[in-house]
C-alpha cells in the first residue's frame, strides 16, 4: 500500500484535528480529577490555593504532579487516541523509524550551532511594547511571566544529582516525547493533509506550539525552535529526531541551571541572555541554515538509496 492508498483510508484531517481537540479538552478534565485524587493521597485535601504561593513548601511537588499530568493529559494521551482511531501502531502513524548516529550527531550540531540565533530572537521577544492603549494587556502579559519564571524557577532549584536527575525527566524527556506526539505528530501531520504543503503546516503547528505554552516574552524562539523541530521531522521522517531535540534544548536548560547553583550564580541570572557580537549571530545563521541543508540531502539521499534496492 502506498502513501496516498494509506492516506485516503484515514478520516478526514479536519476531523482529525477536530478529534484532538476533543481528546485534549477531555484530558484537561481527567488530569485535573487524577490531580485532585493526588493530592488527596499526599496532603489529606483535594486542593488548597495556598499550594500554589510560590513561598509555599508543597509549591514545587505540587507543581510537578501538575505539569507531568498536563503534559500526559493534554498533549501525549490524545496523539495516542488518535493514532488508535486510525487503527494504526503509534510506531507508523507518526513514523518512528529507527535512529541513525550520524543523524542524531547531526541534530546536536544543528541545537547547538542555532543557539546564538535563538539568543538573538529571545532578545527580539523581551523589547516587545505594546501600544499604550494595549497596556493593560501588556501588563498582564507581564504579570504572567513573572509568574512563569517564579514557577520555572522554582522548579529549578536543586541541592543534589537525584533533583536533578528528576528534573531531566520531568522538564527533558517528559515534554519532548509528550509535545513532539502533539505537535510535529498529530498537528503537523493533519496540517499536512489539509494544505498539501508541508512549509505551511510546519509554521501554523509552531505558532500554536508556542501560543499553547502563554509565554508572551518567549513566544518567538519557542516559534523558531517549534519550526527547526518540523523540519527536522519532515526530512528525517522520524519523529525519533525531533524529540530528541526537543529534548537537547530542555536538557540544556535544567544542565545550565544545575551548573549555576554549584558556582553559586542565581538563577535569576539566567533570564539576562547572553550577548555575541554581530558576526556571531550572522555566523549562527549561516551554519544553521547550511546544516539544515545538509540534514536535507543527506535523508534524501538515504532514502533515494532505498528506493533503489527496493526497500
Amino acid at each position: 500500500m502506498n502513501l496516498k492508498e494509506s492516506e485516503s483510508a484515514e478520516k478526514s484531517p479536519y476531523l482529525q484535528l477536530l478529534s484532538l481537540c476533543i481528546y485534549a479538552i477531555a484530558g484537561v478534565f481527567i488530569t485535573l480529577i487524577l490531580s485532585l485524587l493526588a493530592f488527596y493521597f499526599m496532603y489529606g485535601e483535594f486542593m488548597n490555593y495556598n499550594w500554589l504561593e510560590v513561598d509555599n513548601p508543597n509549591f514545587v511537588m505540587v507543581n510537578r504532579v501538575l505539569i507531568s499530568l498536563q503534559q500526559m493529559g493534554l498533549f501525549l494521551v490524545p496523539a495516542l487516541f488518535l493514532a488508535l482511531g486510525e487503527r494504526k501502531k503509534m510506531t507508523v502513524f507518526y513514523n518512528f523509524r529507527s535512529p541513525k548516529l550520524t543523524l542524531l550527531l547531526l541534530t546536536i550540531a544543528l541545537m547547538a550551532a542555532s543557539m546564538p540565533l535563538m539568543e538573538f530572537s529571545m532578545q527580539l521577544n523581551q523589547k516587545m511594547a505594546l501600544p499604550e492603549f494595549l497596556k493593560s494587556i501588556e501588563e498582564w502579559m507581564k504579570s504572567k511571566e513573572d509568574g512563569a519564571m517564579a514557577t520555572t524557577e522554582a522548579l529549578l532549584k536543586m541541592d543534589h544529582i537525584g533533583t536533578y536527575l528528576l528534573n531531566i525527566i520531568l522538564i527533558g524527556i517528559l515534554p519532548a516525547v509528550c509535545e513532539e506526539l502533539m505537535f510535529r505528530g498529530a498537528i503537523q501531520r493533519s496540517l499536512g493533509r489539509i494544505f498539501s504543503n508541508p512549509h505551511v503546516a510546519i509554521w501554523l503547528s509552531a505558532f500554536v506550539f508556542s501560543a499553547i505554552h502563554l509565554q508572551f516574552y518567549g513566544f518567538l524562539p519557542r516559534f523558531l525552535l517549534g519550526a527547526g523541530f518540523g523540519y527536522i521531522y519532515l526530512w528525517t521522517r522520524s519523529l525519533w529526531y525531533s524529540i530528541f531535540a526537543h529534548f537537547l534544548n530542555n536538557a540544556y536548560a535544567v544542565t545550565a541551571a544545575w551548573y549555576m547553583q554549584k558556582n553559586n550564580i542565581p538563577l535569576s541570572e539566567s533570564d539576562k541572555t547572553a550577548h555575541f557580537q554581530w558576526y556571531g549571530y550572522v555566523i549562527s545563521v549561516v551554519l544553521t541554515v547550511l546544516l539544515f541543508k545538509f540534514l536535507k540531502n543527506k535523508t534524501l539521499k538515504a532514502d533515494g538509496e532505498q528506493l533503489d534496492k527496493g526497500i
